[in-house]
């Protein structure tokens, strides 16, 4: 029996609400999230990827599955292939006149997204909320946020482990009057707040909320607000990663800031 995988159980979910945005939403946030076996014509070339195009009556495309028996099969033969994020793939074909053919022919979740799709999934990939640099006269539990929002992080937050200590959502009033909600990261690692910050861009864009209904801010668990956080907060935890035993050398499209070159 085949397994279904998320891209399966999303698009159903997408397929059987049509008018859903939410569920829309969530289709191509799988879709941005999964890891993407791009077909090949041939073997990659250092950072230089050679995609089989197809011309369809749609416009032009290239093929990706979200396995790689599913590719297998599609293909009939041995095929070359590139694994890549989906969001890499995005900013891959952004820009480029180019949609993506998810697991045609072989799962429930064959769909094609046009070029304007995937401009549109990499530009909304881009979002990140702005870092506070406010004072913070109250806090308050969370109030008025869609469950969406709360899963989307949990999502995005977990897949971030290692970058902080733990997050806390909470509501939050400003010295000068202003209020919102505030996702306060504690014991961030160097250099991991532009990374965090746009991972909570993301849970923000994929449960279509406005980037300016959530503020991003750092604290250290000396910070005496810190315990005020864990009070009235709503937490997440970010899962420590098991410590690397040997380093592999990076595959095209491991960095989501330096996509390979399409040829």
């Amino acid at each position: 029996m085949t397994e279904t995988t998320p891209i399966d159980d999303a698009h159903a979910l997408m397929q059987a609400a049509p008018d859903d945005d939410t569920a829309r939403l969530r289709f191509f946030e799988r879709v941005a999230d999964s890891e993407l076996y791009l077909m090949l014509t041939e073997e990659a070339q250092g950072e230089t990827l050679s995609p089989e195009l197809f011309d369809l009556d749609e416009g032009r495309f290239v093929l990706a599955f979200d396995t790689v028996e599913r590719l297998a099969r599609f293909a009939g033969r041995p095929a070359p292939y590139a694994a890549l994020s989906g969001r890499v793939l995005a900013q891959m074909l952004a820009g480029q006149g180019i949609g993506l053919g998810l697991n045609l022919d072989v799962a429930p979740s064959a769909v094609l997204i046009p070029a304007e799709g995937m401009a549109w999934l990499a530009e909304l990939l881009e979002t990140a909320p702005a870092e506070i640099e406010a004072r913070i006269a109250a806090l308050a539990p969370p109030e008025g946020l869609p469950e969406a929002l709360f899963s989307a992080l949990a999502d995005k937050l977990a897949g971030a482990g290692g970058l902080a200590k733990t997050a806390w959502l909470v509501g939050v009033t400003y010295r000068d009057g202003g209020r919102g909600h505030l996702l306060a990261f504690v014991d961030a690692v160097a250099k991991a707040s532009p990374a965090l910050a746009k991972a909570a861009g993301e849970a923000l864009a994929f449960s279509g909320l406005e980037t300016g209904a959530l503020d991003v801010g750092f604290f250290t668990s000396d910070d005496a607000i810190v315990e005020r956080l864990a009070t009235v907060g709503r937490g997440f935890d970010l899962p420590q990663p098991p410590r690397p035993q040997a380093v592999a050398p990076a595959a095209p499209g491991s960095d989501p800031g330096k996509p390979p070159i399409l040829r």
